[in-house]
C-alpha cells in the first residue's frame, strides 16, 4: 500500500490526486533523546489518518562492541541479554505513552537497515518517522548512517524530525514512562515544496500538493539557483523558473489558498532551511536521491536540511 496513489487517464493527461491513505506507520527508534522528539509526529499521524503504529528497535552488534571495549564472548553475551531486556522495557513504555492507537512490536538483532526494510516489506508500510541527530565527520558514521539509508532506500515517503525541530506542532513532553500522549492532532497551516525543477521533482509534487489539500495549509513551491542550474538569475530565466513552479499544480487541485512560489539564489540547503523559517512552514518535502544514483537533490543537500529545519523534512525518493 502506497501513501499516495495515482490515476491517470490516458498519456494525454496530468496525474491526478487521489486522497492520501496512510494505513501503516513505521517508527523506528534507538531509545535516544532526538528518537522519543519523533514519537509524538508518529502518534499524532496514527491519529489523524487511523493508522496502525509498528515499533521498531534494533540492537546493533556494533554498538555492543562499543561497550564492551573488546571481543570478549562473555561480556557480549551478557550485554546483549541486558540490551534485549532493556529494549523490551522501552518498547513497552512507548506503546502506553500511545494509547489507543493500533500497534505492533518488533524487537530484532544485526544491522539496522535490512532488518527495517524487511518489516517494511512484510507490513505494506506507507510512512516511517526516524528523529535523527544530523551530527557530521565521524559522529555521523556511528549516529547518522542509519537515517542516511532509510532516506535513500525506503520505497516510501520518510518524515525526520531534526535536532532543531521546533515548530508550530508543539507535542507534549513526556512526563515518566507510564504518562500516555494526550490526543493531539497534526497541525499544518504551511508546507513548503523544494523542487530541482527536474522530471523527479514533477513526481513528487503531487504528494506536497496532496498534504496541502488534506490539512488546507498554505503551500509554497520553491526553486534555488545555484551556479550549476539550468535556470541563471536573468529575469527571463527566473520567470520561466517560476512559471515551471506554477505549472506543477493541476488546475482542479482544491487548495484552501492560492500556492506561493519562491525564486531563491546560492546554497540550497540554506536557502530552503532560511525560507521555511521565515515563513513558518510546519513542514518540507523534498525529493531524495534514489539509491541507484539518479539526481534529484544531491544528499549533502538533503542532510543539511533536515540538521538545520526547524520543522520536520518529509523526503521521498523519486524515479527518474
Amino acid at each position: 500500500m502506497h501513501v499516495l496513489a495515482f490515476k491517470q487517464d490516458t498519456p494525454e493527461t496530468k496525474e491526478q490526486l487521489a486522497a492520501i491513505s496512510v494505513k501503516n506507520v513505521l517508527y523506528a527508534t534507538d531509545f535516544s533523546t532526538t528518537s522519543e522528539a519523533a514519537l509524538p509526529y508518529a502518534t499524532a499521524i496514527c491519529r489523524k489518518f487511523g493508522s496502525t503504529l509498528h515499533v521498531v528497535h534494533v540492537i546493533s552488534d556494533t554498538g555492543l562492541l562499543l561497550m564492551t571495549g573488546g571481543v570478549d564472548y562473555v561480556t557480549f553475551g551478557t550485554l546483549y541479554e541486558d540490551a534485549n531486556t532493556t529494549a523490551k522495557e522501552k518498547i513497552d513504555a512507548i506503546i502506553t505513552r500511545g494509547s489507543g492507537i493500533p500497534w505492533r512490536s518488533y524487537l530484532r538483532h544485526g544491522k539496522v537497515w535490512p532488518n527495517l526494510r524487511s518489516i517494511i516489506a512484510e507490513n505494506e508500510i506507507d510512512l516511517i518517522v526516524v528523529g535523527t541527530r544530523g551530527r557530521i565527520g565521524f559522529e555521523k558514521l556511528l549516529l547518522g548512517s542509519v537515517a542516511e539509508d532509510i532516506l535513500r532506500h525506503a520505497p516510501c515517503p520518510v518524515l525526520t524530525v531534526g535536532p532543531r525541530t521546533t515548530g508550530r506542532v508543539r507535542l507534549p513532553q513526556f512526563e515518566g514512562k507510564a504518562k500516555a500522549l494526550a490526543p493531539v492532532e497534526l497541525e499544518l497551516q504551511h508546507i513548503l515544496y523544494a523542487a530541482n525543477l527536474t522530471a523527479a521533482s514533477l513526481k513528487v509534487a503531487p504528494f506536497a500538493i496532496a498534504m496541502a489539500e488534506e490539512f488546507g495549509a498554505r503551500l509554497t513551491l520553491m526553486h534555488v539557483l545555484e551556479s550549476s542550474s539550468t535556470c541563471d538569475s536573468s529575469p527571463s530565466q527566473t520567470e520561466e523558473c517560476t512559471c515551471r513552479l506554477q505549472g506543477m499544480v493541476p488546475k482542479d487541485a482544491t487548495l484552501a489558498y492560492a500556492p506561493a512560489t519562491v525564486i531563491e539564489y546560492g546554497s540550497a540547503w540554506q536557502a530552503i532551511v532560511t525560507t521555511a523559517a521565515v515563513r513558518d512552514a510546519d513542514l518540507i518535502v523534498l525529493g531524495a536521491q534514489p539509491s541507484d544514483g539518479t539526481t534529484h537533490l544531491p544528499w549533502s543537500t538533503v542532510h543539511q536540511v533536515v540538521a538545520h529545519a526547524k520543522c520536520p523534512v518529509l523526503t521521498l525518493r523519486s524515479q527518474g
